[in-house]
């Protein structure tokens, strides 16, 4: 099982960046947590970050037949791509939206996600651990729509 693992705008800037929400963390700490997770879990895992939105989608499309799911983190393109959105669309790749604070309880404008109505859940709230709870979400349905061995 392979899943795709993608880091919006602004995501570079972890550990950096507001730090009283997202914590000393860097981006290559949390890769690194979520390499040794995957290996615990027997799955294996690609990380990507960009702060371009034609990247993320393109990374999207090109995980059509070279990944089992996807888990992002879009940061707030979450709250403005209709094109992030068309691209989970177009790849029919069991999509799983995370973030690490709780986008409800945060400003107004964060509260709409354009990503979420074409993923299988969404996860925010629970910091790093966000992205273990949707990858072990993920790979729970990816299991479920493989037909049983018996």
């Amino acid at each position: 099982m392979k899943i795709l693992i993608i880091n919006g705008v602004n995501m570079n800037m972890l550990g950096l960046r507001e730090p009283e929400k997202y914590g000393s963390m860097t981006l290559q700490d949390l890769e690194k947590s979520l390499y040794a997770y995957s290996f615990e879990l027997g799955i294996d895992i690609e990380t990507f970050q960009s702060n371009f939105e034609g990247e993320i989608v393109e990374k999207i499309h090109n995980a059509k037949n070279n990944f089992d799911g996807i888990i992002i983190n879009a940061g707030a393109y979450t709250h403005t791509s209709v094109a992030i959105r068309d691209a989970i669309s177009a790849v029919e790749i069991p999509t799983v939206e995370v973030h690490m604070t709780n986008i409800y309880k945060r400003e107004e404008f964060r509260h709409k996600s354009y990503i979420a109505a074409v993923c299988i859940g969404q996860i925010s709230g629970f910091g790093c651990d966000s992205y273990k709870l949707g990858i072990k979400g993920l790979v729970e349905y990816l299991k479920n729509l493989q037909p049983s061995k018996e």
